[in-house]
């Protein structure tokens, strides 16, 4: 019986034109109620920890940026039709945009759920991006103030690297749909097409600065003379720096890098084959130290899918968007959730009993000579005798620890 009920079906299909369907009533409101009642009602189905997996974020913080793009983005504010019925909701869009940045996944994944067609939920996702950019972008993306930086300074302090504000390295984002007039361009070798992200990131895991957009085909140091990493050195506005490492006086910042960067008195690398019990102590700890950038890349990739995947858009402004928002977010809740982070105690230099002597002033002028800073950055006599003095550092603090 069920065998002719399914014989009778199919001829009826095949015989039967095929009629195109306008319009899919998806019953959006079910999909707003079923997500409230899932998520945000007094008693939701499911727990704050599933909500911490899922949207990546603790509940408050999403409700936070929701009630902003609420209120100040004209897209994400619920309107009504000619038919005075409601549209999709402020939450409906957020967690499409949400979902689609954790999972990585296509446009209409989330339809059944939420109610929303593939295209709507890819609009939403580009006006989620450039709304994130422009509420959040100033303050998740700055640079490091003067209290930040006399924080970063205190961390490194703790850490056995006077001076040492955060690592920096690069990451590539495969692109599955370049166009084939840029795939070489961006193709190094024999892989795929991907766009470099060169990023300084702090032991918390913030990224402090983050630079996207250049062609895969050019290594670390060919994304460095393009970066704008020591801008603000060169034209003056960084603050000034004044430290010491053993007894002797440095004014400039560094970053650990690994073996690529040249020996510029900003970069600081590991020592490739060590002699000697301090060598071996210093690059322990450098290589320990380096992989601040490498958890960030790890972090920002697990919590966002999208930036893991090979993504799948063609235009390269709207990608830069999205690695742009994904940053934003992941400063965010690093925010967010650093309280319970377990980091160097730096109690001992924050009150002031510190053998170190570091100022950070802000500068009064920007009439600089941009050469002389240059050539400043890049010197490497400065490099080789920071380097000797921290590997002594190094030791002071840390040689005798597993003796």
């Amino acid at each position: 019986m069920v065998d002719q009920q399914i014989d009778d079906f199919i001829d009826s299909v095949l015989t039967k034109e095929p009629k195109r369907r306008a319009y899919i009533e998806r019953d959006r409101e079910q999909g707003h109620n079923q997500l409230w009642q899932d998520y945000f009602s007094e008693n939701p189905t499911y727990t704050h920890d599933m909500f911490r997996r899922r949207f990546r974020m603790n509940k408050s913080l999403f409700l936070r940026i929701v009630e902003r793009l609420g209120n100040e983005i004209p897209y994400f504010q619920q309107r009504r039709n000619g038919h005075g019925r409601n549209g999709l909701s402020t939450l409906q869009k957020c967690s499409s945009a949400i979902r689609s940045l954790a999972y990585g996944q296509a446009g209409d994944v989330n339809d059944e759920y939420l109610r929303l067609v593939a295209s709507t939920a890819i609009l939403c996702l580009e006006n989620f991006a450039e709304a994130i950019i422009q509420l959040f972008g100033d303050e998740y993306l700055r640079r490091p103030t003067t209290e930040d930086l006399q924080r970063l300074l205190d961390v490194g302090e703790a850490r056995g690297f006077s001076g040492m504000i955060g690592s920096i390295d690069c990451m590539h984002w495969e692109w599955k749909n370049c166009p084939t007039a840029w795939k070489c361009q961006f193709t190094r070798g024999s892989g795929k097409p991907t766009i470099v992200l060169e990023a300084v990131a702090s032991q918390d895991l913030w990224i402090w600065h983050s630079f996207f957009g250049l062609p895969g085909t050019l290594n670390d140091i060919n994304v460095l003379d393009r970066s704008p990493v020591f801008d603000d050195i060169l034209q003056g506005r960084a603050p000034k720096v004044k430290f010491k490492v053993n007894n002797h006086t440095y004014r400039m910042t560094y970053y650990l890098t690994d073996g690529i960067y040249p020996n510029w008195a900003t970069f600081i690398q590991s020592i490739p084959l060590p002699q000697g019990p301090k060598a071996h102590k210093f690059a322990e700890k450098q290589e320990s130290v380096r992989k601040d950038v490498e958890r960030a890349f790890g972090v920002l990739q697990s919590r966002f899918a999208i930036v893991k995947n090979p993504t799948l858009k063609w235009d390269k402004e709207k990608i830069g968007k999205i690695m742009r928002t994904c940053v934003i977010l992941h400063n965010m809740i690093v925010e967010d959730e650093r309280h319970g982070y377990t980091l160097a105690d730096t109690s001992e230099f924050e009150s002031g009993e510190s053998s170190r002597s570091a100022k950070v002033k802000t500068r009064e002028s920007v009439n600089v000579d941009m050469l002389n800073i240059r050539n400043q950055i890049r010197d490497p006599g400065v490099h080789e005798r920071l380097k000797a003095d921290l590997v002594e550092n190094v030791w002071e603090n840390f040689g005798n620890r597993d003796e």
